[in-house]
């Protein structure tokens, strides 16, 4: 078992979350750059908007995911604006 069983159904629903609060941020997920403002460290208006750090934190945990999913020779799919 390599821990990622029901891998599909997580990302899937970590992807749902990541959605839902980059349409609240106004981040478009196709727009890398944009991202990469949210992974960056966080702008110091940001200490009250809590769906921008909350959206900060997924996208982290997505790519920590994303990296044991790949050093067990998984490939995850790539993230979009709609989940399939």
């Amino acid at each position: 078992m390599n821990g990622f069983e029901n891998d599909s159904h997580e990302m899937n629903e970590l992807d749902h979350e990541i959605i839902h609060y980059a349409a609240i941020c106004g981040v478009d997920l196709a727009d890398q750059p944009a991202i990469q403002a949210c992974l960056e460290e966080p702008h110091a208006t940001w200490a009250e908007d809590k769906a921008r750090q909350t959206l900060r934190g997924l996208l982290i945990l997505r790519i920590k995911l994303e990296t044991e999913m790949i050093a067990q020779g998984l490939s995850p799919r790539k993230l979009t604006s709609q989940t399939t």
